[in-house]
């Protein structure tokens, strides 16, 4: 994988561990580190090794928002030819399961990319929130619908207009986060969970979270039946086969993601 400047990336087995590295800002999320956290995910996507990406941050943060320094001086018409909003759209459309693992604040921009992945596993001193009101504007990245879409316009609007911060344990009760942990076990318990889900049938993953994701935007009767082609799809793979295979046999399945 290319050299980075603003985030470090390795892999663990099937684990692909992208660290946010600018703990000094509180891994302020500049246009580069953009960039690079999105090639970075992307070559670990393209990797049929890589069944699962973590996504943390290094220090107190997983990342404090947008770089303000940065985009202090920005005008329309300069935001409109640098399309910045591009890369995180790219996000969207990565097939790999991804798990955040939040350590510290995750706000604006950093709550943004918190939301952008399938499960969020909090330390207990992390903190969520969208402070962009105080400065006078707002979150573009997503914040607004992704955050609507999980707990309703009416929470949505009154966390979005006061900027203020919520705990780990009451963005867990709100369905943002899947779990929260001592922050001494985060990394642990987000690898054990990556891990669990490393040996999961890599194919079943995939087409289950597409579906997942139709299911907030489709009604009911046309998620139903994406469903049910995906149901169908699987049936062609080898891992169907063996997964099956493995239930009569009473033993456990070896998926290949085939």
């Amino acid at each position: 994988m290319s050299e980075f400047v603003s985030i470090a990336a390795r892999q663990e087995g099937a684990v692909g561990i992208i660290e946010l590295a600018r703990p000094d800002v509180l891994n302020a999320l500049s246009r580069q580190m953009v960039a690079e956290i999105v090639a970075a995910v992307e070559a670990f996507d393209r990797n049929e090794k890589v069944r699962v990406i973590v996504l943390t941050g290094r220090g107190r943060a997983f990342a404090a928002g947008a770089d303000i320094q940065e985009m202090a001086k920005d005008d329309p018409i300069r935001l409109e030819w640098l399309n910045q909003f591009a890369d995180w759209d790219r996000l969207s459309i990565v097939k790999t399961p991804m798990i955040a693992a939040v350590n510290g604040l995750a706000l604006g921009g950093g709550f943004e990319l918190a939301l952008s992945c399938d499960l969020i596993v909090a330390s207990s001193a992390a903190e969520f929130g969208f402070p962009e009101v105080n400065l006078g504007v707002m979150p573009g990245a997503g914040g607004t619908q992704r955050l609507t879409k999980l707990i309703g316009p009416k929470r949505a609007l009154e966390w979005l207009w006061t900027g203020e911060r919520l705990p780990a344990e009451e963005a867990h009760k709100l369905g943002i986060v899947t779990r929260v942990v001592s922050p001494e076990l985060l990394m642990e318990e987000t690898m054990r969970l990556a891990g669990r889900l490393a040996q999961q049938p890599p194919l079943a993953l995939r087409l289950i979270k597409e579906a997942v994701q139709k299911a907030v935007d489709y009604p009911l009767y046309e998620g139903m039946q994406f469903e049910r082609k995906n149901f169908y799809l699987l049936f062609a793979s080898e891992d169907q086969k063996e997964g099956m295979a493995a239930f009569l046999e009473k033993r456990k399945p070896r998926f290949q993601g085939k």
